[in-house]
């Protein structure tokens, strides 16, 4: 369900805009003495949840691919050997729809290790750099190196660099790279923000409100809530009895969620590795087959009998509080035929997701809220009773579209198994002609064309099978162009769900730019932007930036887009994780400003420095848009996966710009 409901995401969720510099991850090291002369060197990385830690192996493509993590050890001169490479645990390894491979990263807590054994037996301590990069689900950090320096006697501190060593020459070029960027006034930075979970108790929520009109749930309101303020002798009781109900009905739900956050507690990372499994995929696709046979009508799905009537019989013996309690649950047990499947969809993407426990802790009380609502809202209100529709051969016609919803999410986790494994049985073209079928079959139910086993005459088609029939149909002529080998493929609304463009029946080209005339050079971007009377838009970027690839693909391939960014802007690209060396007269060390040292080495040293220093942000993608005396002619933004939002910040920085 969760795959379906996410559709509406877009709507609900806008992307935070990030002006300051993150550190989501945090180094430690120290030292442990195996033997007289040998020893172990061990390398902590925790890090924020969401973010990622990529593996030392480095790919074997000549793609874009991930930033690997490095490990360097200072011997020189040799006083020390390195006992075997170092080590690093299985972390998680998933296939990649933009980098187009398996990608191996770390999340929470990683711990890396190498074993030394000394040639000279008086070292007293060993210099080692770790040179890393990390990224979320929305952006990603320029690479960055930390050095330790480890004392053979158990002590290791990270070496910050000396700040006397910086030469007036090196305060000359950190100055050289400040702009002196104006217009903070107008548009002033925006504090980076947590991602809410307020967006999955949303649709959890929307969730539990399309259970509530399942022939499982719907009858139950009106005799649940009749039955509380009909039986008490006291009204008052009777609906607080209604009510307290309602809330037993929603703790329950949240409380299902509870075993996650233990197993997540055990190992922060046990989650994300069952998602990534390819049998688990291959499971929920059963599973979800199941249901949707299940919702057809076919069988039902009942936990067995015996629990509901020995959770009855206590309700009704114990009574009070405690016996309201057991009359929820008995209500959890018997629905479940209904909400069983909903509740399945749920599990599934939040295990397939970066949100994890709490995720789906969010989700589940949404979904429990919705199924809470309507017996405290008709227990304050009981008249709103005589308004409810009766219930009819409707409930089962919900039921039934529910189970074509259920068809088509079981294809995308068979989709998700394929890509791992690169099977090629659900190829892009295939997956869309597989929804375009259960959309046809969709909508035939829908206008009474076929029918399931529960289903009544249609003796007139009503105004909801008209308008949903009609909204399906328009959904599938939408899915029609993706069959094709056209530009109209994209299908841009659907991104993420089908499989990706290059995973194609079709012979595909090799991922490429999108042609734009991009500087990496600010200052030759400036002159360009001076000589042709030109706005500036910097787009901060790296090579190995997952959401910066998906913007240029998904965002700046918009034609609107594309056309603004070749004829109205100057653009000037600065990679942050370019590895090229600088002249050795560019080179310099720049004083950061918690205290490290930072030798400016590379491109990507450079560019990363300048973002810094004049934006004071450290994420890619960000984008910014100047005029060529380095006025701000707009917020700066980031990763903006809404085409409409971005095509609008553009358009805002057009007006804002006046030629000189």
């Amino acid at each position: 369900m969760r795959y379906f409901i996410l559709l509406l995401s877009t709507v609900l969720f806008s992307t935070t805009i990030f002006s300051q510099t993150l550190d989501p991850i945090k180094w430690k090291a120290n030292v442990e003495k195996e033997a007289d002369d040998t020893y172990i060197l061990y390398f902590e990385a925790k890090l924020d949840k969401g973010w990622h830690l990529y593996s030392q192996k480095e790919a074997e493509t000549d793609e874009i691919a991930p930033t690997p993590t490095e490990f360097s050890y200072n011997n020189t001169p040799e006083t020390y050997e390195l006992v075997g490479e170092t080590f690093e645990p299985a972390g998680i390894e998933k296939f990649d729809n933009i980098f187009e491979m398996d990608v191996k990263y770390f999340e929470g807590k990683v711990t890396f290790s190498q074993k030394i054994k000394l040639i000279d037996k008086n070292l007293k301590a060993v210099k080692a750099e770790v040179f890393f990069s990390v990224c979320d689900d929305e952006k990603c950090l320029a690479p960055d190196i930390v050095e330790f320096d480890l004392n053979l006697a158990g002590k290791a501190s990270e070496n910050k660099g000396d700040a006397t060593s910086i030469t007036e020459e090196d305060r000359n070029k950190s100055e050289g790279l400040n702009i002196g960027v104006k217009g903070w006034d107008k548009f002033p930075r925006e504090d980076v923000k947590d991602k809410s979970y307020l967006t999955i108790f949303v649709l959890g929520f929307l969730g539990g409100l399309i259970a509530l009109l399942t022939p499982c749930v719907f009858p139950m309101i009106p005799l649940t809530v009749s039955f509380f303020t009909k039986s008490a002798k006291d009204k008052k009781k009777g609906t607080f009895n209604a009510i307290l109900y309602g809330f037993f009905i929603f703790a329950i739900y949240v409380l299902l969620s509870l075993p996650f956050h233990l197993l997540d507690s055990l190992d922060p990372e046990i989650l994300n590795n069952i998602s990534t499994n390819v049998t688990l995929n291959i499971i929920f696709f059963v599973i979800f087959i199941v249901f949707a046979i299940s919702f057809f009508g076919y069988f039902e799905i009942t936990l067995p009998a015996s629990w509901s009537n020995s959770l009855d019989s206590k309700a009704n013996s114990i009574g009070g509080v405690v016996g309201v309690f057991f009359m929820a649950l008995t209500l959890a047990l018997v629905s479940f035929s209904c909400t069983g499947p909903i509740l399945g969809s749920l599990l599934g993407g939040s295990l397939s997701s970066d949100g994890g426990a709490m995720q789906l802790s969010f989700g589940m009380g949404g979904f429990g809220l919705a199924l809470a609502l309507p017996f405290g809202l008709f227990a304050l209100f009981p008249n709103w009773l005589n308004s409810l529709p009766k219930s009819g051969g409707w409930l089962n016609a919900v039921k039934v579209v529910l189970g074509f919803i259920e068809l088509a999410l079981a294809f995308k986790f068979l989709s998700n198994a394929d890509l791992v494994e690169h099977w090629g049985i659900l190829k892009r073209e295939i997956f869309i002609g597989i929804w375009i079928i259960i959309g046809i079959g969709m909508v035939l139910y829908l206008f009474g064309k076929i029918r399931f086993p529960h289903d009544s005459p249609i003796q007139k088609l009503s105004m909801g099978r008209k308008t949903l029939g009609t909204l399906t149909l328009a959904f599938v002529i939408y899915l029609l162009p993706g069959l094709t080998n056209t530009a109209y493929a994209n299908l841009k609304l659907l991104s993420g769900f089908p499989p990706p463009l290059f995973y194609s029946i079709y012979e595909k080209e090799a991922h490429g730019p999108l042609g734009l005339n991009a500087y990496t050079d600010f200052e030759a971007g400036v002159k360009a932007a001076k000589a042709q009377n030109k706005p500036i838009m910097i787009d901060f970027t790296g090579w190995a930036c997952v959401n910066c690839r998906k913007m240029e693909e998904q965002v700046w391939s918009y034609p609107e887009i594309i056309d603004i960014l070749k004829n109205k802007y100057i653009l000037i690209s600065l990679y942050v994780d370019d590895r090229k060396t600088l002249e050795e007269q560019d080179q310099f060390k720049f004083l950061k400003p918690d205290g490290r040292v930072k030798s400016i080495k590379t491109i990507g040293d450079k560019w990363a420095t300048f973002q810094t220093l004049n934006f004071e942000n450290n994420s890619q993608p960000f984008y910014v848009l100047l005029d060529s005396e380095m006025n701000l002619l707009n917020t700066t933004t980031a990763y903006t996966p809404d085409t409409n939002e971005y095509l609008n910040w553009l358009k805002e920085g057009l007006k804002n710009y006046t030629k000189p």
